[in-house]
């Protein structure tokens, strides 16, 4: 791993998994060894809560913790979900609310407590002039028309492993939301890697999404934040720019949406 990866900041990734219980702490210091110190931590449910504070409590320099109920956690009890995580917002402070939205390919008999959840969720993060860290799986219209009627000044954020189209992208961003860009990106298949040299680089954010969607040559394989480096290599070989300007203007641009 290259040096200049000090600036790089992964602005989603689940080091709470249970994927990585049995060498979280090895995990840790090969991204610290690869210089990214920044970790953006996004909630799913209750039941991960403590494994997120412990996370914290155990990398507070580190660690920035997320949260919110996870659109595939969005199940009969939602209500009871919710007001777990607004129990928490009251407890103490975080740096966004997600990841929220929708989310198709798992269960589409719950898209309308889903779309009920996505929207008492922005609002939320309105109340805290908090931004919004969305998830969208073969839901993006479903996506856009909750955005369309939430849309203010106080609504911003990330569109998380965007893997739209480039309209997609243009809508996506007219919402004040900046573009996630992880493993996703290296793929042959991935088809962002064709426009994403067209979206301004101030509008773009890297994560790894890890232990999911590990980018090439480590796809299928368990992915983790030492690899977001890789991300960064494959966007700037993108936009024909040096690997340090891309982790400096991204890291930048995380520093603006989540205020830290």
């Amino acid at each position: 791993m290259v040096s200049f990866a000090n600036m790089l900041t992964d602005t989603h990734t689940h080091l709470y998994s249970e994927a990585f219980n049995d060498d979280r702490e090895a995990m840790m210091q090969r991204a610290f060894k690869a210089k990214i110190n920044r970790f953006f931590i996004p909630a799913i449910d209750s039941g991960y809560t403590e494994a997120m504070y412990a996370l914290e409590s155990r990398y507070p320099e580190h660690v920035y913790l997320m949260m919110g109920l996870h659109p595939t956690s969005v199940k009969e009890n939602y209500k009871e979900e919710l007001a777990h995580v607004r129990a928490q917002f009251e407890k103490r402070s975080f740096y966004a609310v997600g990841e929220i939205g929708i989310d198709l390919y798992w269960d589409k008999s719950t898209l309308e407590i889903q779309k009920i959840a996505f929207r008492e969720q922005i609002k939320l993060a309105k109340q805290y002039t908090l931004p919004i860290v969305i998830h969208c799986r073969e839901a993006f219209d479903e996506i856009f028309d909750v955005l369309e009627t939430e849309k203010d000044e106080n609504l911003f954020g990330i569109f998380h492993c965007f893997t739209g189209t480039r309209e997609q992208a243009e809508r996506a961003l007219s919402f004040n939301m900046k573009l996630g860009i992880g493993g996703v990106v290296t793929f042959k298949n991935g088809k962002i890697d064709r426009f994403l040299d067209q979206i301004p680089l101030t509008e773009i954010v890297l994560e790894t999404d890890s232990p999911y969607l590990s980018p090439v040559p480590y796809r299928g394989k368990r992915n983790e934040s030492s690899y977001l480096s890789l991300v960064c290599k494959k966007v700037a070989t993108l936009y024909g720019i040096s690997e340090e300007e891309v982790a400096r203007i991204t890291t930048e641009n995380s520093k603006a949406v989540f205020g830290v």
